[in-house]
């Protein structure tokens, strides 16, 4: 039986579920351009720590206002003046927060707008997928505040564009939108129009996929990448064997040896 995700218990998330299993999930500090504090980022590991539980088919992430997340919330690390063990912690519960995201097995599609920055472009890479409007833009000031990535720049903003480009961005402040950002591997997806809508399109469509099957999309995946070939070839024979003999395929794979599937085609 599914867990209950109970939305009353979140403060700064703003849970909306929909009927198909969709959940939007908003971060809801706008007068902070969503900025995150250490609230917000424990409201992030309970919920992508029960999402996977509680029959979420897919989410959509996005800010409130017009900013997807400029980062750490940097007055609140200022007035805290904490010593270099306290910060150690704080990191941890932000990859804590992010590695729920990624590897968790439930579809994140990030709707991005504005400020996509510092930890703000940390969260949206744990993301499995971004879409971009043409208000958003890209940026690591990491090096002219001061400070130092904490909560995963080095492992997958490095993953997306390669360690050239993110050294540039955080040590030259270097601040990347439009297509570039879209050729860089910053999103995969770029609209004139509204991010969420094309974000709840893309998150409705990968709802429809058997929830085991994205699960080993969602979280396999990742593990592999982090495996010698070796050992990442073993393992994609296990999950293979499990997700690909599951009975609930049976039925779709019927409908494709029928010829009553939809076939693939090219986009018009």
């Amino acid at each position: 039986m599914p867990l209950d995700l109970d939305i009353t218990r979140f403060a700064n998330l703003a849970l909306d579920p929909q009927d198909d299993g969709v959940w939007v999930v908003t971060l809801n500090r706008p007068h902070k351009r969503n900025a995150l504090d250490l609230a917000t980022v424990e409201e992030l590991v309970d919920f992508f720590s029960t999402a996977p539980r509680a029959g979420v088919r897919a989410v959509v992430l996005r800010g409130a206002g017009d900013h997807f997340c400029a980062g750490l919330d940097l007055i609140e690390h200022h007035d805290a003046d904490r010593s270099p063990a306290d910060f150690m912690h704080v990191c941890l519960r932000w990859h804590e927060a992010f590695n729920k995201m990624e590897y968790g097995g439930v579809p994140v599609i990030a709707a991005l707008t504005g400020a996509v920055v510092g930890g703000g472009l940390e969260l949206a890479a744990s993301a499995h997928v971004r879409v971009m409007d043409e208000t958003t833009y890209f940026a690591l000031p990491e090096g002219q505040r001061g400070i130092f990535t904490g909560g995963g720049a080095t492992i997958r903003v490095s993953d997306l564009i390669g360690k050239a480009r993110m050294l540039d961005m955080i040590l030259l402040g270097r601040v990347h939108q439009g297509q570039e950002a879209v050729d860089l591997g910053l999103a995969q997806y770029r609209v004139e129009g509204s991010s969420f809508d094309k974000a709840m399109e893309l998150a409705r469509r990968a709802a429809e996929n058997l929830p085991l099957t994205n699960f080993a999309i969602c979280s396999a995946i990742s593990h592999m990448q982090n495996m010698s070939a070796l050992d990442a070839a073993y393992a994609e024979s296990c999950v293979a064997g499990i997700v690909n003999t599951q009975p609930a395929a049976r039925e779709r794979l019927a409908a494709f040896a029928d010829k009553s599937a939809a076939r693939i085609r090219p986009n018009s």
